[in-house]
């Protein structure tokens, strides 16, 4: 069975260097409002996380949730956590790096 939720090597890399600035991380695919459609970076347990989210996973060692409505949208899809650069999110930690994360999708065979 496929991951439902895998990083690039520069989301991994860009992971590592957030975790040694703030320690544990937390990520959070956002469902849109402010911050767009952006997984979220948090530090870990910063983001209540509640019966309405899913678990997809962990990438870096960092769990990953998305909310349970967005869930039933992308379930047959394997999110892939990558970076780009460009502001993130005013809320996800990587925002001051110069880069963002960004979600890419693929439909799973």
């Amino acid at each position: 069975m496929q991951p439902k939720v895998i990083a690039t090597d520069a989301a991994l890399q860009l992971i590592e260097n957030l975790k040694a600035k703030y320690g544990p991380l937390m990520f959070h695919q956002s469902g849109g409002c402010c911050d767009g459609s952006s997984p979220m970076c948090y530090p870990q347990g910063e983001l209540m996380i509640g019966d309405s989210d899913v678990f997809l996973g962990e990438i870096g060692g960092c769990p990953f949730y998305i909310s349970a409505a967005q869930y039933e949208y992308w379930k047959h899809t394997q999110l892939i956590i990558d970076v780009v650069p460009g502001r993130g999110g005013m809320f996800s930690l990587e925002g001051p790096e110069g880069v963002r994360f960004l979600t890419r999708s693929k439909v799973f065979d």
